[in-house]
């Protein structure tokens, strides 16, 4: 009996010792690139309708138009 406790807590230590060793999340890290503005974007065929990439004037009005759709307030209206 005392054998089963022993590989019992040598499995739920293992268990907590495997969880710790988990790698960090780089990915959002990747996404980011400091080196290219907000507004240069992608040129295919993903991006919203009215926003032309590399024009920050059009980038900022498409950004607000989401933002505005986004709002509960000025949906109930």
């Amino acid at each position: 009996m005392k054998a089963y406790y022993k590989i019992l807590g040598l499995c739920i230590a293992a268990g907590l010792l495997t969880a710790c060793s988990e790698p960090p999340e780089i990915a959002a890290k990747a996404a980011k690139r400091p080196d290219v503005a907000p507004y240069m974007g992608a040129n295919n065929g993903f991006v919203t309708k009215g926003w032309t990439p590399g024009n920050q004037a059009s980038w900022t009005e498409s950004i607000d138009k989401r933002t505005q759709g986004q709002n509960e307030y000025s949906r109930i209206k």
